[in-house]
């Protein structure tokens, strides 16, 4: 599958324009591309704002997570001319029906232990 993975909320805690705290993703992302999918980064960040979108870049680079595109599928202009990236499956934690972990006094943010779990129910990692 190719999955589109939010950044901030979803990899690491809301703490933009910093990279904030780890939140458990990276075991489960590299499950995922272990397990033969690819991920495509699909965040906000952008490098109109300072080059902020370099900073999640690196954050997978550090993690040893590759990544298949950067907010974008780098094969669907092949077949579409849409804007929008093509994946198969979005983690963000502004999706509907993601589980969210709710700090007190913060924003919210993935819920890494359910995903995986979730995951692993549907056959997505094993």
């Amino acid at each position: 599958m190719i999955i589109g993975v939010d950044f901030d909320g979803t990899c690491v805690t809301h703490e933009y324009p910093v990279v904030g705290k780890d939140i458990g993703a990276v075991p489960v992302l590299k499950q995922l591309v272990k397990n033969g999918h690819q991920l495509i980064l699909f965040t906000m960040r952008g490098n109109a704002d300072g080059g902020m979108i370099q900073d999640a870049i690196d954050w997978f680079k550090d993690n040893e997570i590759p990544l298949y595109g950067i907010n974008k599928n780098p094969t669907q202009h092949m077949w579409t001319n849409s804007p929008k990236a093509y994946c198969q499956l979005y983690i963000d934690d502004a999706a509907l029906g993601v589980p969210l972990i709710y700090p007190y006094g913060e924003r919210p943010y993935v819920n890494w232990n359910v995903v995986h779990d979730i995951l692993v129910s549907q056959g997505i990692i094993k």
